[in-house]
């Protein structure tokens, strides 16, 4: 299934797309798409709707984030070997975590909002995981019947506030707006193998960024399993999974910085794409 939220801020329903890429209206049967809703179990029961028979959603609404009641956004950093050399960082030995604010979350084709002052701002394209099942010391092989589905992410950092105010990551990642998600929360079954998947990234048509899921250093498997040695995975949480090669502050002869008024789009194979416009905040 593809799984969506459609309308305006925070009076978003939940949706699915039908064979015809169309978006049906799933209110009647959930009144939203994250948390408990996650489970296995609710999943098994929205696949057995007869999509065709729901309520077709004639306009092209606004898209929210494909998941809501997020509790917790786990990073990955320099989770792909040719984004970890061009940043002139080793290889990490053990994943780098780093999180996100909730407040950071948007809709896939929301505006990016760029921070007042803020001057190096960046784009990361990544693999977003969503938990759907409690995960607390499970193995890697046990690990991906937690997951409820995939999507796709843009870890939109800026670099000075990342970098240089002070060396706290979070402050740099959790800008209003930097946590765009969507336009589909795809589920498992719809998913062949998450390691197998193409991810790419243009601003302004430039393609900077091309990568595949497979050059990962940890995979999803082992990230799940690794996390929740540490601490539970609950359902609704999301984990972004790091971004290959491409980032702005890595392109030569300098770096590429986005500005108000350009287009970015993310997508992965099988996930769907946003599409994006920065603009000033305020």
């Amino acid at each position: 299934m593809k799984l969506l939220r459609y309308g305006p801020v925070g009076q978003e329903k939940p949706g699915v797309i039908d064979a015809q890429g169309q978006i049906r209206d799933l209110s009647g049967h959930i009144d939203d798409i994250g948390g408990q809703r996650l489970s296995p179990e609710n999943l098994a029961r929205l696949r057995a709707i007869d999509i065709d028979t729901l309520p077709r959603v004639a306009e092209t609404p606004r898209l929210g984030a494909c998941v809501s009641a997020i509790g917790k956004i786990i990073c990955i950093g320099l989770n792909y070997r040719d984004h970890a050399e061009e940043t002139g960082q080793p290889v990490p030995e053990e994943p780098v975590i780093f999180a996100k604010f909730t407040s950071a979350v948007s809709g896939p084709n929301d505006p990016i909002p760029m921070p007042r002052g803020a001057q190096t701002m960046d784009w990361e394209a990544e693999l977003a995981v969503v938990i759907g099942k409690t995960a607390k010391y499970v193995s890697e092989a046990e690990a991906l019947d937690h997951v409820a589905g995939y999507c796709v992410a843009n870890d939109l950092t800026d670099r000075a506030f990342q970098i240089e105010r002070g060396g706290q990551w979070t402050k740099g990642k959790s800008c209003d707006g930097f946590a765009p998600l969507g336009p589909w929360l795809v589920t498992p079954d719809e998913v062949d193998d998450p390691q197998a998947l193409d991810i790419w990234l243009e601003v302004d048509g430039v393609r900077y960024q091309q990568g595949n899921t497979g050059n990962m250093i940890f995979n999803v498997a082992w990230l799940i399993s690794y996390l929740s040695q540490f601490f539970s995975l609950h359902p609704g949480d999301v984990i972004l999974t790091g971004t290959p090669a491409g980032v702005g502050m890595a392109q030569k002869p300098q770096p590429v910085f986005l500005r108000a008024g350009q287009r970015v789009c993310v997508g992965i194979e099988g996930l769907g794409e946003q599409r994006q416009l920065t603009a000033a905040d305020g």
